[in-house]
């Protein structure tokens, strides 16, 4: 069993940044490919940012040129530094990881606010 510990979520004004962490812990094997989707009040649930087995990265447009997601493989952990923050990036963002199942942290909200 894989566990995910989501921190980093809160507050901020339109322009700011956060940082948002994700550390895995269990029965880890392998390298995992992990990453961020997030889920906004009746909108569907989109891919945020990815990070591959190999280090490759993918990130949804709307958030391209923002948002940098970086591994931590000594401690089994992935950031999200998330820059120019804007209003419609408010959501509840849900990691993940994915062994021989998916694996979902418990989710943080991000609120872009004035």
């Amino acid at each position: 069993q894989v566990q995910l510990m989501e921190s980093g979520g809160g507050w901020v004004q339109p322009g700011g940044s956060l940082r948002l962490s994700c550390a895995a812990s269990g029965a880890i094997w392998k390298i995992m490919p992990m990453g961020w989707y997030r889920q906004a009040p009746g909108q569907p649930r989109e891919l945020v940012a990815g990070i591959g087995s190999d280090d490759n990265t993918n990130y949804a447009d709307s958030v391209k040129g923002r948002f940098t997601i970086t591994r931590e493989n000594v401690e089994n952990t992935v950031y999200l530094q998330m820059n120019f923050l804007k209003p419609e990036d408010t959501a509840v963002y849900y990691c993940y990881a994915r062994l021989e199942n998916w694996y979902w942290g418990q989710g943080t909200q991000v609120t872009v606010s004035s």
